[in-house]
């Protein structure tokens, strides 16, 4: 716990393009880990999962289930324009959801807080 509590230790819970991005600046050209930002394998040992993608309804019950398995304190940030508001297909898709927010309103993911939005194309 105390190598924890200064570092930022994530999980990437990637769905579609943005995932690709995300992987690209944890790359060692950055070299987040200087800065104690650390990716991890599974939710158990991360503090911060980054949603990135299109949220469908049956991938929404996942994102719940491994929310609920990191550890306190845990903090969700949504990723680009898909999982920020559903993007161009929630219209068009019955099985899309308009965003993580939404996701975190439907009573069965209900647990999920209101994420931290970072913007995308």
């Amino acid at each position: 716990n105390w190598a924890r509590s200064g570092s930022l230790w994530f999980f990437q819970f990637g769905l579609a393009c943005c995932a690709i991005e995300m992987i690209a600046a944890a790359q060692p050209r950055h070299d987040l880990e200087r800065f104690g930002i650390m990716p991890r394998a599974t939710p158990r040992q991360s503090d911060v999962m980054i949603v990135s993608g299109t949220v469908t309804m049956k991938m929404a019950t996942r994102l719940k289930r491994l929310y609920e398995q990191m550890p306190d304190p845990k903090y969700v940030i949504s990723m680009g324009s898909c999982s920020n508001s559903g993007g161009p297909y929630w219209q068009h898709g019955y099985s899309v959801l308009k965003g993580v927010r939404l996701a975190s309103a439907t009573p069965e993911i209900k647990k999920i807080p209101a994420p931290i939005n970072v913007k995308g194309l």
